[in-house]
């Protein structure tokens, strides 16, 4: 794996064997970082990467200047490959590790972007966006995206904004203002 833009890009990580984390692929993520790119000053936003799996979107983040990112990541060894990883590369992530929809109910802190990138067989990925919202975790011009796959459709509901296809991989984007 690598990181494909910004300061580290080029940098190329290895995360635990045996990982059940399902990275963005290249692809995917250069498409939505463009998107991001052209929408977000990074070193001026509060960033929130829920199932952060190898920290792939936490580096790639980073690597573009934002300083204020949570990881939040439930595989032991994912979290730690993610702290020592950032730590070598003196980047800004704080990673926790905790399942995704109890921070989501204790946390206070809003955030400029949130990304989650669930294991698509998730029972509860279509409730992701709702809960999500409900929460208030987004700043009033803020963006949720969800990564999922075509076997999921967003484009009804109240707070979807666009989505971006990539294969298999697709973005559904929300914003907080209903559409």
């Amino acid at each position: 794996m690598r990181i494909i833009g910004g300061i580290y890009k080029g940098y190329r990580f290895n995360p635990p064997r045996n990982n059940p984390a399902r990275p963005t692929t290249d692809v995917a993520k250069e498409g939505l970082f463009n998107i991001l790119e052209n929408n977000f000053d990074f070193s001026e936003i509060a960033a929130l990467d829920l199932f952060g799996g190898t920290g792939s979107i936490s580096f790639e983040l980073a690597s573009r200047g934002c300083t204020n990112i949570t990881n939040v990541e439930l595989y032991g060894k994912n979290v730690q490959f993610i702290k020592e990883t950032a730590q070598k590369l003196d980047l800004p992530i704080v990673a926790l590790k905790s399942d995704v929809f109890k921070f989501i109910a204790q946390c206070k802190q809003q955030f400029n972007f949130i990304f989650a990138g669930p294991p698509y067989p998730l029972p509860t990925l279509a409730k992701i966006p709702d809960i999500v919202m409900k929460a208030d975790l987004l700043l009033p011009e803020g963006w949720f995206v969800l990564e999922h796959n075509p076997n999921h459709n967003f484009d009804a509901h109240p707070y979807f904004w666009q989505k971006r296809n990539y294969g298999t991989t697709i973005f559904s984007i929300f914003t907080p203002i209903s559409h």
